[in-house]
């Protein structure tokens, strides 16, 4: 009987649900979401938006959906190259005469950092607005890390694009007529920006600390050095040389952070040297123990932590050597773990960069041979793999090892759990080398260069080898695999001659159709399309 009486209810229910629809406001909406966005109104909601921007960034640099798509601020530079196992979103960024309006990485990448940007916005207007009752302290501070990140925008899409729609409040409404600003208006509010966050936001907590003592929150999120080192490029790439250098100079005298030059760490009793500890696992975070970082964005092993990696990092897979591929190599720890080698760093790099005695060319940082290890291959276990051209461009190809990681539950390895280390000291070095360089001030560029060549243990260097040139090759020395190669040749105007001068002629995928274009990407099409209320105008030289 109840089985009989369950139906019974569930008819009369939907009888009364068929004579409410006979009612006239039954066509009325109720909507359940709005465009506008959600009304911010204690500090526990504050916190939250902030910490969604963290989560918006780190779905940049995790994207998968197209697994190539990191490859292409790489490739077709001086310092990469794409190989046979490329995934196809990369060819326009050597191939440049195919980089059209219509190209995917431009689009996506537009996207993200517009969505980052509306959300900064978001929290700038409610929190600066009259109406915000529950945040009693930390009001300057929350406006100060939102605007750190929208500040971060603006300047990835200046040095991406140039010109650019500036939308420094939060959408309310669809909008449809959008017009690209002065780049003098766009820099000025990024200045603007960063200048806030500086001055408001927290100091830099001890190394080894988990939480800063001024906030009480988690070590890892804003603080005022982040907002130093991304304005001393901001002022370089607008020739502002003497504002970057004072900028530059103020973190390196602040003596909160120093350049690790001795092991430590997770890694420090296995094989290894001091500049490799920098970047193992369990390494890579100020709490970690580690002085050099000045933001580190932390990510975790989502088997043990749901959620606490956005997506499925790439960055292992594509500079790594598809190495797996020989018979007698096995998947290990040592080897940096699986990867499918869809980019190779240049022959420029591996035969031309770096001097003797360079710590960054070392075994442990760039991998230039194998042993096979193997122990179902008896007979060779212990001998070196042969040299084999035809594997060096892909399953053997040297390679650098900052992103190599391992974990014996996950051997086929897609996503990467590493922490990503956006800014570190010795970038700071190199941020201060140019703005000095930049102002005929060789002998202290000399000086600040050879600071970071002590550490590395390679030559002294005098003033008459200060240029713009010497800077971006040490750049690549020191940073190579954490920097954006291509923005930063992009800032710096140098990417038509670096890539050709350098890097015109790998046998595999070698660059051609590189011009003075594509010292800017296409604005995306398809924003042009929806904007049908204004003209967004196109880069020149693009269709």
């Amino acid at each position: 009987m109840k089985r009989y009486t369950i139906i019974y209810s569930a008819l009369a229910v939907m009888l009364g649900t068929l004579i409410s629809s006979c009612k006239k406001n039954f066509l009325a909406e109720t909507p359940y979401s709005a465009y506008a966005p959600i009304t911010l109104t204690d500090s526990l909601g504050f916190e939250a938006a902030l910490v969604g921007l963290y989560n918006q960034h780190s779905t940049w640099l995790t994207y998968s959906g197209r697994q190539g798509y990191h490859c292409l601020w790489q490739v077709g530079t001086d310092v990469a190259n794409s190989t046979a196992n490329q995934e196809g979103i990369e060819v326009p960024y050597y191939n440049y005469a195919t980089l059209t309006s219509s190209d995917a990485g431009a689009s996506y990448t537009w996207g993200k950092f517009y969505t980052l940007i509306n959300n900064a916005n978001n929290v700038i207007d409610q929190i600066e607005g009259q109406n915000v009752k529950g945040v009693t302290k930390g009001r300057n501070r929350i406006d100060a890390e939102a605007r750190f990140f929208r500040a971060y925008g603006y300047n990835t899409l200046a040095t991406l694009y140039g010109r650019v729609p500036l939308v420094v409040h939060s959408l309310t409404a669809p909008k449809t007529d959008y017009t690209r600003a002065s780049l003098t208006d766009v820099n000025a509010q990024i200045i603007a920006d960063l200048t806030y966050a500086c001055a408001n936001l927290p100091d830099v907590g001890g190394v080894g600390a988990k939480t800063n003592p001024t906030t009480g929150l988690p070590a890892s999120r804003a603080n005022k050095w982040m907002a130093y080192q991304l304005l001393a490029e901001v002022y370089l790439r607008t020739g502002q040389n003497d504002l970057a250098e004072t900028t530059a100079q103020a973190i390196i005298s602040s003596g909160k952070f120093s350049l690790v030059s001795a092991r430590f760490g997770s890694a420090a009793s296995l094989p290894g040297d001091y500049y490799s500890d920098i970047f193992k696992y369990g390494n890579q975070r100020r709490s970690q123990n580690n002085p050099e970082v000045i933001w580190t964005l932390e990510q975790e092993n989502p088997t043990t932590l749901a959620g606490g990696n956005t997506d499925n990092a790439q960055q292992r897979r594509i500079w790594g050597a598809a190495y797996y591929n020989i018979a007698g190599l096995a998947l290990a720890d040592s080897l940096g773990g699986r990867s499918i080698a869809r980019m190779r760093i240049s022959n420029w790099v591996i035969y031309g960069l770096y001097g003797k005695g360079d710590i960054r060319n070392s075994g442990y940082n760039l991998r230039r041979r194998f042993v096979y290890n193997d122990p179902a291959y008896p007979a060779l276990l212990g001998k070196p793999v042969p040299y084999n051209n035809a594997d060096t461009l892909f399953k053997t190809c040297p390679y650098i090892t900052k992103w190599g990681q391992f974990d014996p539950n996950d051997t086929f390895g897609y996503a990467m759990i590493k922490d990503f280390i956006l800014m570190r000291l010795g970038e700071t070095y190199l941020l201060l080398a140019e703005a000095q360089v930049q102002q005929g001030k060789t002998a202290a560029a000399a000086a600040t260069i050879n600071v970071l060549r002590t550490r590395a243990g390679a030559a002294q260097v005098t003033a008459s080898q200060m240029t713009l040139d010497f800077i971006l090759d040490e750049r690549a020395r020191e940073l190579i695999g954490e920097e954006n190669r291509r923005m930063t040749l992009m800032r710096t105007g140098t990417l038509v001659d670096r890539a050709t001068r350098l890097n015109a002629n790998d046998a595999a995928k070698p660059i051609s159709g590189l011009t003075k274009t594509n010292l800017l990407l296409p604005i995306p099409l398809s924003e042009i399309q929806l904007n049908k209320d204004a003209v967004l105008e196109q880069n020149p030289g693009y269709n």
